[in-house]
């Protein structure tokens, strides 16, 4: 049988992530549905906050941690909301064939949490939610997540779901294409959410491309609960 694993094309990848930048740069909107499948409204971004301790990107618009039900890597089912209420969360939707952008940005909060004290690491979840169900069974997930972060959390599960969840947070995802040569392609936006613990909204926007120095200061922010 053909292999079907392959990920996304690179230059499709890299045009998703410029077009949000160019976003960002022009101090546009984010287009976000309401997670409860209302209207859609504008996701005011700014770019710079002279006035915040983060390096990140500071959302105007906090967006509500999605009502998210998936199963994790032990094959549990896993609710997002409740599960990682109260603490600090990074979210990122992506898929673990993808042959850069995933393990890329992945890698570089493996190592930024690495850089944590014990008590910090505890206070933050990394949350990684596959945007490829069919092929990402927990047991896949979690043996690529271990060479990041053992206790990062992996979630799969139906894609419709994974989907509103993302949509409501800005995030575009299309479902997985088989290609001619039995190939598959995923194609998914980019962004690291970041949830602070006060409130479990997202406040801080990360793209892809971000260099492991700016998660490793925010990160110890992030485990305080310090407003953006």
């Amino acid at each position: 049988m053909p292999r079907t694993h392959r990920t996304a094309r690179p230059a499709r990848t890299a045009r998703m992530a410029g077009a949000v930048a160019v976003a960002l740069a022009a101090a546009l909107t984010l287009t976000a549905c309401g997670s409860d499948g209302g209207s859609p409204g504008p996701a005011k971004v700014n770019k710079l906050k002279a006035d915040s301790p983060y390096q990140g990107t500071v959302l105007g618009k906090n967006f509500e941690k999605p009502d998210l039900q998936l199963t994790d890597t032990a094959g549990q089912p896993y609710d997002l909301r409740k599960q990682t209420s109260g603490k600090a969360t990074l979210l990122f939707f992506g898929y673990t064939s993808c042959p850069d952008v995933c393990p890329t940005t992945m890698g570089d909060i493996g190592v930024a949490m690495k850089a944590l004290g014990t008590e910090e690491r505890q206070k933050v979840n990394v949350v990684f939610v596959s945007t490829d169900p069919q092929r990402d069974t927990p047991q896949v997930l979690r043996t690529w997540l271990d060479s990041m972060g053992s206790d990062f959390i992996g979630l799969t599960g139906d894609l419709a779901k994974v989907k509103t969840a993302a949509r409501a947070l800005g995030i575009m995802i299309e479902d997985p294409v088989v290609n001619g040569d039995g190939t598959v392609t995923s194609t998914h936006g980019a962004q690291v959410l970041a949830f602070l613990p006060s409130d479990d909204k997202a406040h801080v926007l990360y793209l892809s491309g971000t260099e492991e120095k700016i998660f490793e200061h925010d990160l110890p922010l992030l485990a305080r609960g310090v407003a953006a």
